[in-house]
């Protein structure tokens, strides 16, 4: 009778302490896929905000340059090649655009991204020096005007493509912090598991056997 009761209690003690341990392989298992994806975030904050704060700010220094070109803002420049160098400035933007083009864009960075784009290939793709100047009527500006129109409308892509990085940051951000706290979460169930296992085992281990006693 001893015998049966104390077999008993060894497989109750073996099925608890095989819970708690098949929890804490569990607990476990979701951690590691919690700071895979705590890894994940941050990357993405680099590779897909940061970075791509970086190509705004690129292509905005060079639009600037096209359109102090085009505006003749310094009288004293030679003006014989601005085409080339307008074309130059845009074969750049291009560059920065297709790299911009290849992170994690949001369905709304890219109507932006594409608006923009079809600025730089379509309305400021400007063919003939002779639009924007002549010998005999000097700075076209009513043409001037025009293309400054349409940097200004690039301009305001560029500007709302900077705050979705900002809003995008912020959400990746929040998830990592929620992520962060789940992981805490689980390092406290963590710690009761153990606490729970060695309760068992030091009544398994050390309570005294009663012949008329019904659990651990």
């Amino acid at each position: 009778m001893q015998d049966s009761y104390t077999k008993r209690r060894k497989i109750r003690a073996f099925i608890i302490i095989s819970v708690l341990l098949l929890m804490l392989y569990a607990k476990n298992l979701l951690e590691r896929q919690s700071f895979k994806n705590i890894s994940t975030t941050f990357t993405e904050v680099y590779n897909d905000r940061l970075v791509v704060e970086s190509y705004i700010f690129d292509i905005s220094e060079k639009l600037f340059q096209i359109q102090k070109l085009i505006d003749h803002c310094d009288v004293e420049y030679d003006y014989s090649k601005v085409i080339n160098e307008i074309s130059t400035y845009e074969v750049q933007i291009l560059e920065v655009v297709t790299e911009f083009e290849q992170t994690k864009l949001t369905p709304e960075e890219a109507t932006y991204l594409n608006d923009f784009k079809k600025i730089i290939t379509q309305d400021l793709n400007i063919k003939s020096y002779e639009l924007l100047y002549s010998d005999s009527s000097g700075v076209n500006r009513a043409q001037v005007r025009i293309y400054d129109k349409k940097i200004s409308d690039a301009r305001k892509d560029l500007d709302n493509l900077s705050n979705i990085q900002l809003q995008e940051g912020e959400r990746i951000i929040t998830k990592a912090k929620t992520l962060i706290n789940r992981s805490q979460i689980w390092a406290q169930f963590e710690v009761a598991i153990l606490i729970i296992l060695v309760v068992v085992m030091f009544l398994f281990l050390f309570r005294p056997v009663r012949r008329n006693e019904g659990m651990i």
